[in-house]
Parts: structure tokens; C-alpha cells; sequence
């Protein structure tokens, strides 16, 4: 078979203002970046105000290996089945960082016959929003150096400044750095770091941001500092949330492409989901809504990570409600959940995960049905949809099938569409639109007015199952300085290993009895939501020794090779 960027470049596209017609985006609504991607304004979202809502259907995952197990190949290619079953689609996935595309995953625009194209212009630049909130962001940063310098009428304690600057490349070496040194010329010296851009404050409220008004409020709110008698220090006390607010002006508009089969694609927005709150834009899910009978979105990672966060942030804070969820699941993830196989990037994948194992497949079935019983928790609907790998053998796929139905779930149901595009999924389109017909109820993991620290214990004992947690000291103190200063009622974003539902990538399935270490708790006001640190969670990943980058290159023609 073809590899992705193969397929990709031997589509034919259609023009995007074609795309754009059939769903219904008037031509002054479109903003194009060449012939195959546009903005796309949010007068949309005003004309179209009393138009009824589609069906909103959120794709997850069971707990991923390294290689991913194809949840965004999922996503994309359920839009294209169900266009090709003769109802109107639109989908909804994040914009790739440079860090995992350069690093071990590389694209993340699906695959095989379901991806996003042009995948090059979704994996790398795009329309520059990821560059906006990087500019935007390291403003700020250098606003608050800046203040300091001069005087810092603010009373700023340099060693509480929270904001730390952003890059979009997985670099270790920037994670804990000195800056001002070389002479009072040059600033004050103080410790800081740097965070992938994904995990940028900025990223997650362009993400959950309303609209233009609705984002500057934000970024007026987010805290960077402490000053020394105790008051959070804002953007809006340093007067730079106008200024930062001007370089989001376009990228709070959603990105319009399209899928190998010519329907609509909207990316927007790229927080990671084992840092950030990892979903796609509250702008592009509405627009969605209002455009098309269906909206399938994309929720980041496991269910435990992706899913719980669009329940419990997003939801919350939007009003959004899922219809059904999707729940990917592949024979060599669970096989890989039974504890027996070791998988790597850049390691050859053990031959034994090729072979009919029904034993370690059992062993591993733990960690699909507790996603699926978390799902239906949330008290959403919810169909397994079973990814196809050539080496998977139907008793396999049997297995897993019964076990997802025996969990509650409303379907289960296997697809192939990497190799054949839409037409793969079409059991899957028909399952997820009966699914969207059950009755369903929205239920949060915890209420407003809990504690912090009780609503972490929710997550985690609920969540991901654990006996209980431990918080680190640092982690005490600020809660109790984040509940004093009165953002105490916020909700919580959980950054953990995607790798396993603990905090330790190396436990597999769905272990019982363990601990949840929170060894502190960070501020997001502008986005709305605290978020915890557990086990070794960094906010700048590294690349691993054989960097997906070594791959690609470009020809004379300017054809990009080795992308994915």
C-alpha cells in the first residue's frame, strides 16, 4: 500500500470554495489561503444562530500506545462514511504540533484513505495560528521582563512570574533555563523554561473562546505572576492583552479543508490532551453544528485524558453536548494493555503482536472496558469502533467486540477505512447515527463548588481508578493560595501520561489499588481551569532518539517526502 503522503498527493482536490458552497459557507464568509484552504469568518455562526443543532459525535480512544492506534484515521474517515451513506458531515479535529511531527508520531492528519489534505499544510504551517499564539504568548513574556526592568511598578516577585515562553519544537534543553544574564543591559536574572506551544495558556483559550469579545476577556484574566503581597499580577495589569490579543484576530477563525473525498474538514486550535485540555475548538464544533447533520470531533488521547476533559472543561464551560462517542480500539493496543509487549517508536514491533493471541488479547480487554464504562459514565452513548490492522484475525475482533458490548457499549463495530476511505466505515456511520437516537444525559465528574482537591479525587478514583492520591506539598500550597485568590470553583485539567490511565506509562490495562501523585497545581484563569501535574509529566517533551524530521525533505519541484 501506498504511504499517506502517496495517497495525499495523488487526490484529486476540489476547490475549497466548492467544499465550502455544498455545506452552506457564503462566499463573503470564506477567507481562502490559496485554492485548497480558507478561513472561514464567524458571521457564520450569527447568520446561522437559529438553525437547529446536528448531532455532535465526540471520537476517543482506549489508552494509546507510542504509534498511536488511529483515533484521528477514525474521526476523519467516520465524516467521509458518513457523507458517503448520504448524510451531510462536517469534521472537527486539531491542528498537529511541530513537537510529535518532528518528533515520534509524525502527521496526525489521518491515514491511509482517510486523511485531511492537503496533509503537508495541516502537519506544518497551515494559515500561521500556530505562529500567532507563539507571538502572542512570547509578547507577553517579554512585556513581564520587561515591567521588571523598568521599574516594576506592579510589585511583580520575580520568583513567582508563572509565565514561561513557548516554542512549537520538542526541545529538552529549553525546559529549565537562566535569562537576564550579561548585565543590567540585558535584564533582570531570573530561573524560567520554556513550553511547546500546545501547552500554551493562549493555545487553550483560543480553543474555548467564544468569540473575538469572548477571547479578549480571556486574555485580559490570564495570570502571570504573583506579586509580593500576594495579588495575582494579569496581561491586563501589564496592558498587553490589547496587543496580544491583535495577533489572535485571525487565528480565532477556524481552518476550512478538506478529506480525501472532497467533505469539509474544519481545523482549528492544537492544546495537547495529557497537558492542556486537548480538544478541538468550541468555534469549529459550533460552526459544525449549525452546517451539517453530523459533527464528529476529536477528543485528545484516551478517554481518561481527551474525553474527560471535553465532558468536564469543555462542556462545562461551553454547553455542549456529545450524542455519542466513539470509542477506537485496535487488537495491537490491547494486546500491548495485557503487559506482554513492549512497543517503541523506532523499535521493530514484536512479531508475536502479529500472531492470533487471544490470551494476552483478554488480558488486555481491562482497559477497553473501563474506558467504555467511563464513557458511559459521562452518560453518553457509546459504539466501539474496532481499527483493522491486516494482521488481525476475526476471532480477535470478535472477542473485543463482545467484550465492548458486554460493557454497555451500544455497538461494536470494525472498519477498514485506512485502506478503502468511506465506504469502510459504512456499518460504522449507520451504528453512530442510531447511537445519536439514544437517550443520553451529560453527567460532570464533579461539581463546581467541590474542593480542588476533592474534585482531582473524583477524577481519579472515577476516572481512572484509583485507591486515592497523594499530593505533593507544593501541590497543597497552591491550591490554598489559588482557592484564597478565588479560583477555587474552577474545574481542573489533569496532565498525566497519555501512555497508561495512572500516572506511570508503564502500567498497563486498568490497574486497581495504585496512588495518584499530584506533585503541584497550576493557574489558567484566561482559560478557565486549574490544571494538575501527576507523576513525571513535563510541558516541553523531548524528541527521541531517531526524530520522525530525519525522515523528511523536499524535492526540487517542492514536493515534501517522508511526512508521514
Amino acid at each position: 500500500m501506498l504511504s499517506d503522503i502517496e495517497i495525499a498527493h495523488q487526490a484529486a482536490l476540489r476547490r475549497i470554495r466548492e467544499v465550502a458552497e455544498e455545506i452552506g459557507i457564503l462566499y463573503d464568509e470564506l477567507e481562502p489561503y490559496g485554492p485548497l484552504k480558507a478561513k472561514v469568518s464567524l458571521d457564520v455562526l450569527n447568520r446561522l444562530a437559529d438553525r437547529p443543532d446536528g448531532r455532535l459525535v465526540d471520537v476517543t480512544a482506549i489508552t494509546p500506545t507510542p504509534l498511536g492506534e488511529g483515533k484521528t484515521l477514525t474521526t476523519v474517515g467516520l465524516g467521509q462514511a458518513l457523507r458517503a451513506t448520504g448524510r451531510s458531515a462536517v469534521t472537527c479535529i486539531r491542528q498537529p504540533s511541530l513537537g510529535p511531527v518532528f518528533g515520534i508520531k509524525g502527521g496526525a492528519a489521518g491515514g491511509g484513505y482517510s486523511q485531511v489534505v492537503p496533509m503537508e499544510d495541516v502537519n506544518l504551517h497551515l494559515t500561521g495560528d500556530f505562529h500567532a499564539v507563539g507571538a502572542a504568548h512570547n509578547l507577553c513574556a517579554a512585556f513581564i521582563d520587561n515591567h521588571v526592568y523598568h521599574g516594576n511598578s506592579l510589585g511583580i516577585d520575580p520568583s513567582a512570574i508563572t509565565w514561561r515562553r513557548v516554542v512549537d519544537i520538542s526541545d529538552r534543553a529549553l525546559r529549565d533555563i537562566v535569562i537576564g544574564l550579561g548585565g543590567r543591559a540585558n535584564g533582570v536574572p531570573r530561573e524560567s523554561g520554556y513550553d511547546i506551544t500546545s501547552a500554551s495558556e493562549l493555545m487553550a483559550i483560543l480553543a474555548l473562546a467564544d468569540d473575538l469579545q469572548d477571547l479578549r476577556r480571556r486574555v485580559g484574566n490570564v495570570v502571570v505572576a504573583t506579586s509580593r503581597d500576594g495579588r495575582p499580577v494579569t496581561a491586563e495589569d501589564l496592558k498587553v492583552a490589547g496587543a496580544m490579543t491583535v495577533l489572535l484576530k485571525d487565528a480565532i477563525k477556524p481552518n476550512l479543508l478538506q478529506n480525501l473525498e472532497g467533505g469539509p474538514v474544519l481545523v482549528h486550535a492544537g492544546p495537547f490532551a495529557n497537558i492542556a485540555h486537548g480538544n478541538s475548538s468550541v468555534i469549529a464544533d459550533r460552526m459544525g453544528l449549525k452546517l451539517a447533520d453530523y459533527t464528529v470531533t476529536e477528543s485528545g488521547f484516551g478517554a481518561d485524558m481527551g474525553c474527560e476533559k471535553f465532558v468536564n472543561i469543555t462542556c462545562r464551560a461551553s454547553g455542549l453536548r456529545p450524542d455519542c462517542a466513539v470509542l477506537v480500539a485496535t487488537v495491537r493496543g490491547l494486546k500491548a494493555h495485557s503487559g506482554r509487549f513492549d512497543i517503541r517508536p523506532g523499535v521493530p514491533l514484536d512479531p508475536a503482536l502479529m500472531q492470533e493471541d487471544l490470551s494476552a488479547l483478554e488480558s488486555g480487554l481491562t482497559n477497553l472496558v473501563k474506558h467504555v464504562e467511563n464513557v458511559r459514565a459521562f452518560g453518553t452513548p457509546v459504539v466501539v469502533a474496532i481499527n483493522t490492522f491486516p494482521t488481525d484475525s476475526a476471532a480477535e475482533h470478535a472477542l473485543i467486540a463482545r467484550a465492548a458490548l458486554d460493557a454497555g457499549a451500544h455497538a461494536a463495530v470494525t472498519h477498514t477505512l485506512h485502506r478503502d476511505g468511506g465506504r469502510g466505515g459504512a456499518e460504522l456511520a449507520d451504528a453512530v447515527a442510531a447511537a445519536c437516537e439514544e437517550p443520553s444525559e451529560l453527567r460532570f465528574t464533579y461539581a463546581d463548588d467541590d474542593p480542588v482537591e476533592r474534585k482531582i479525587e473524583k477524577i481519579a478514583t472515577g476516572v481512572y481508578g484509583a485507591a486515592g492520591v497523594e499530593f505533593a506539598p507544593a501541590a497543597r500550597r497552591s491550591i490554598m493560595s489559588f482557592t484564597q485568590m478565588g479560583y477555587g470553583h474552577l474545574p481542573v485539567c489533569m496532565a498525566k501520561t497519555h501512555l497508561s490511565i495512572t500516572d506511570d506509562p508503564n502500567l498497563k490495562g486498568a490497574p486497581q489499588g495504585w496512588t495518584l501523585h499530584v506533585r503541584d497545581v497550576r493557574l489558567s484563569a484566561g482559560a478557565g481551569f486549574l490544571y494538575a501535574l501527576c507523576g513525571d509529566i513535563m510541558t516541553m517533551p523531548g524528541l527521541p532518539a531517531r526524530p520522525a524530521g530525519e525522515h523528511i525533505d523536499i524535492e526540487p519541484d517542492g514536493t515534501v517526502r517522508g511526512l508521514f
